[in-house]
């Protein structure tokens, strides 16, 4: 059994304003800056055999402070990257707004590829490929640092749910979910937990 703590980012900027994609430079706002902080104390009684985390900007520095404190090497795998979102990167939420591609993109999840990006079996492909690998390479607990929704993604794949439905998933800033997995299946331990109390529950 390998459990996956599933960690997005914390706070930065463009959250809930515009695209960032893949965009480089973005870096964690103050906020998101002391929930990186914050995060660590909630590890203090778990063991953490590994921690992975996307290669921006946002994601190392909210895994960073963890992998410090545990005196862990900060693993950082591409598999884990934000989705691609091609043509829509750095556009507004108000601009996509009135784009019917993005309407239907929203409908269709699953479906619908971004103009000049990733589709979301893509995502949870490298996701999940990932994870896989990793959960063969440990036994214990694995820390995944990445990104809003191929998180919700990869955790739709592991429960069954149609990737059309990830948008009923919140993935907030700085949140913990837990996927368990062995030979047998995946089981959702927890989604979205955003409270700053010691441990998980």
């Amino acid at each position: 059994m390998t459990t996956f703590v599933l960690i997005r980012h914390g706070h930065c900027d463009p959250v809930g304003r515009y695209i960032a994609g893949r965009k480089s430079g973005i870096k964690l706002s103050e906020t998101g800056s002391k929930q990186a902080r914050q995060l660590v104390s909630r590890f203090n009684e778990i063991k953490v055999d590994a921690i992975y985390s996307s290669p921006l900007e946002r994601a190392i520095e909210t895994a960073s402070p963890l992998a410090e404190q545990k005196r862990l090497k900060l693993n950082v795998a591409e598999e884990l990257l934000e989705i691609d979102y091609g043509t829509w990167t750095g556009k507004s939420f108000e601009e996509l707004s009135s784009e019917p591609l993005w309407k239907l993109y929203n409908t269709y999840r699953g479906r619908v590829r971004i103009p000049g990006g990733e589709m979301i079996p893509e995502v949870v492909s490298r996701m999940s490929a990932l994870m896989e690998k990793l959960r063969r390479a440990y036994q214990g607990t694995v820390v995944l640092v990445s990104h809003g929704d191929p998180i919700k993604s990869v955790i739709a794949h592991y429960i069954g749910a149609p990737l059309d439905f990830i948008m009923r998933l919140d993935v907030q800033p700085a949140s913990i979910s837990i996927l368990s997995i062995d030979d047998y299946g995946a089981r959702l331990m927890t989604l979205n937990n955003t409270g700053w109390e010691n441990g998980f529950d």
